[in-house]
């Protein structure tokens, strides 16, 4: 671990949780499909382990480089600018074909919420874009450009918002929205809210929006599948997920992994049920405790799955994708 430090201000969740799940140690090679400000990728070197981090996120790579580079010849650390559903091609591309460990932690990084001209959160006013990859539409050319029908669909389905057509009415009659804070007041204004109430209504609309930016769902069912092919028998996979729609797709897909569910969902079709498990029983869920919540309030709505890999073959992607 020659020249890697492995102190860091972010703390990522549930990490301790996390190592016990994935059991790193010296030798294994790991996974961390979401790098972000490098929380989990530290943890696992420091525990020994190699490690492949993906960000589609550049700045993320960028700050990363100075890990990885001081790391010599024989790095710890390898980074992979490109997104987690592509980790199978990206370790192909380093000639390494299984792993034993793989790590997701889904949404929105703390780097990129801190950043408000990453325009992700309304605590400090910012531009409207919300990519993470800072490529593509932004969250304003959606907002500004979408009729007013597809940006109900996106605040019911993605942030499960039932008000979601008096707030897409309002978007439209307040055209063009340029900054988060225009975005928030819009919301706020629109379900009547008042300073001091215990949530912010405008925090469901933020979080569709950014899921559908950023396809954020359809990556999760993608990655997964990825996982599943690049495990070796006896290797680990642990998600983090913030909300219930992650969650959903997560346990769905370790229990039809498992064997456990005969019935698919839109994201994730059918197991055949002549098909060997390709993954053991999976975890209850994990949650943070009182004093990781003390520590990190962010923490609150995490979630954590894990499960071991069978020796079973992959499934055919097309058996579990979307």
């Amino acid at each position: 671990m020659t020249g890697f430090d492995a102190t860091s201000p972010h703390i990522p969740v549930l990490i301790d949780e996390v190592l016990v799940a994935l059991g790193a140690g010296p030798g294994m090679t790991m996974v961390d499909g979401t790098f972000g400000a490098g929380g989990y990728s530290r943890a696992l070197v420091a525990a020994g382990a190699r490690v492949h981090a993906f960000d589609r996120d550049p700045d993320a790579i960028a700050a990363g480089r100075l890990l990885a580079e001081c790391a010599g010849e024989d790095p710890q650390l390898v980074l992979h600018h490109r997104r987690f559903s592509e980790l199978a091609e990206g370790l192909a591309e380093a000639g390494v074909e299984q792993v034993d460990g793989v790590v997701f932690d889904i949404g929105v990084s703390s780097m990129q919420l801190d950043q408000a001209n990453r325009g992700f959160a309304f605590s400090s006013d910012g531009p409207l874009d919300m990519r993470m990859a800072q490529e593509g539409p932004s969250a304003a050319d959606f907002l500004n450009t979408a009729d007013e029908a597809a940006i109900a669909d996106v605040l019911y389905i993605y942030g499960e918002e039932r008000q979601s057509r008096r707030i897409a009415r309002a978007i439209v009659a307040a055209r063009p929205l340029t900054t988060t804070r225009q975005f928030a007041e819009v919301v706020r204004k629109a379900l009547g809210y008042r300073p001091g109430a215990p949530k912010d209504p405008a925090t469901r609309s933020f979080q569709a929006v950014r899921i559908h930016v950023n396809g954020e769902l359809d990556e999760l069912t993608a990655g997964l599948a990825a996982a599943e092919r690049v495990l070796a028998p006896g290797g680990r996979l642990a998600v983090v997920t913030f909300h219930s729609l992650e969650d959903r797709i997560v346990k769905q897909f370790l229990r039809e992994a498992a064997g456990l569910v005969p019935a698919g969902s839109r994201h994730l079709p059918v197991l055949a049920s002549t098909a060997r498990p390709v993954f053991e029983k999976p975890s209850s869920p994990i949650r943070p405790g009182e004093e990781e919540l003390a520590r990190n309030p962010r923490a609150r709505s995490a979630t954590l799955r894990w499960a071991v890999r069978s020796d079973a073959p992959a499934r055919q992607s097309g058996s579990h994708s979307a």
